[in-house]
């Protein structure tokens, strides 16, 4: 349990934790390509720390060099950085025991299309949590491109058996907007025989195919349709893993809430596709500046956003923005019912599937702070001007829930107290120890 005082504002620099979408895909990657990779400023939470694992038993030779003190401003640039002796897309082992992805649905789902092009048989399963989480969405196209893949309950739950098959690349329209089903047939088809098409309905975050394309891949995007051939081998790759937008945004929204706050934020990721949550706050009127620097060698934007608190306004926020702001959803609740007039989200529905019903988690603890909300098969509509008041909590088991409600309580009437609040580490190491928090 965590005990959350209240502070009055928020101000100074910040280096938040690396990406953890892309620290797992430099992982795969790497181990799928031929020779020596080397990645500094990876991101060593539990869910990333399930794929080294994985990969581990799969006959992969990883090097991890942690430095986990954090310097000054937060500055965790440089906390680690991890080896890869890389096997190719053929070499990978039988493993000796069952795969544990952990809390890890990226794990689970990015390794299984991997697995289903072997010549062996694996099983990976996954925590509590994880072993009810929908894998169905991937069973089909990987059976549809010849894979031997069996699941739980009618093939829709962990853990997962693959035996290994010869696999043709298929013409896909993927159902939902998914980066994880997504970046699944991707890597099968990496292996398959032919061509692998998908098409998106909406286009959701594309850090597999930046890497892809950089590392010598046969990728391209014609309009919301991208096009995959069949490699032989990937090439061996060093780069550095930018920080998480979506790490930084529990940041972001607590300057917001917090009068006289002024924040900037080095050295994070700033993928258009990713930027769902800042764009979304600037129509609310938040005064947010953002500056690009640079770009990784694997293609991926980076630079510094300035926050400095200011009035904001409810906004209306569909199915077409979602997938940019997926992680974010629930802390435009926290942000909605400080805001002036009515936030309403609709088309959110996949939040119920994660690592809890978020949606539910969202309006059961924010109901307990003294907020008004109105809850939605597939989002919420929450009037603003609404002042938090401070509650026992319970994060269900979910990081992100942890943390919004940890950002929601900085500015309540009174102390908060989260159950289960550790669970944060799994992709925010380091965020207790933030000075929002310290008593």
């Amino acid at each position: 349990m965590r005990k959350i005082i209240p502070i009055k504002t928020i101000k100074g620099n910040f280096i938040v934790p690396s990406d953890k979408s892309i620290s797992h895909r430099v992982i795969i990657l790497a181990a799928l390509s031929n020779g020596r990779s080397l990645i500094r400023n990876f991101l060593f939470s539990n869910d990333c720390i399930s794929t080294i694992e994985c990969f581990r038993k799969l006959g992969v030779t990883i090097e991890c060099r942690r430095k986990d003190k954090v310097g000054k401003d937060n500055d965790r640039e440089n906390a680690g950085e991890i080896i890869i002796h890389g096997r190719g897309l053929k070499g990978l082992c039988k493993p000796p025991e069952i795969l544990d992805a952990g809390n890890s649905g990226t794990t689970m789902r990015l390794i299984s299309g991997i697995l289903a092009s072997t010549n062996f048989l694996s099983i990976i399963t996954g925590d509590d949590s994880l072993r009810f989480r929908p894998m169905g969405r991937i069973i089909k196209p990987l059976k549809m491109m010849g894979a031997e893949i069996y699941g739980r309950n009618e093939n829709k739950y962990p853990p997962l058996t693959i035996i290994g098959k010869k696999l043709k690349g298929i013409e896909y329209c993927l159902p939902i907007p998914s980066a994880q089903l997504k970046s699944c047939i991707l890597l099968a088809g990496l292996s398959s025989e032919g061509t692998t098409i998908i098409e998106e309905p909406v286009v959701s975050r594309d850090h597999t195919e930046r890497m892809l394309k950089a590392l010598g891949a046969s990728i391209k995007h014609e309009g919301r349709r991208i096009i995959l051939e069949e490699k032989s081998k990937l090439a061996p790759f060093e780069t550095w893993v930018p920080g998480d937008i979506s790490s930084a945004s529990y940041l972001i929204a607590s300057a917001l809430l917090l009068p006289e706050s002024k924040i900037s934020i080095r050295n994070v990721g700033l993928n258009p596709t990713r930027m769902g949550f800042v764009n979304v706050l600037k129509k609310m009127g938040a005064n947010i500046r953002v500056t690009k620097k640079d770009t990784t060698l694997l293609n991926e934007p980076y630079g510094e956003i300035e926050v400095q608190f200011g009035p904001l306004n409810g906004i209306k926020i569909g199915a077409d923005e979602i997938p940019t702001l997926i992680d974010e959803i629930p802390l435009l609740a926290i942000i909605g019912a400080k805001a002036k007039g009515r936030t309403i989200i609709s088309g959110a529905g996949e939040l119920r599937v994660k690592e809890t019903d978020r949606i539910s988690a969202v309006v059961e603890n924010i109901r307990c702070m003294g907020i008004e909300i109105e809850e939605r098969e597939d989002g919420f509509i929450i009037d603003g001007e609404q002042d938090f008041k401070g509650a026992m909590l319970e994060s269900r088991k979910d990081h992100r829930i942890a943390m919004t409600f940890a950002v929601a309580a900085l500015s309540a009437k009174g102390e908060t107290k989260i159950k289960g609040a550790s669970i944060a580490g799994i992709s925010y190491p380091g965020f207790w120890e933030l000075p929002l928090f310290q008593d």
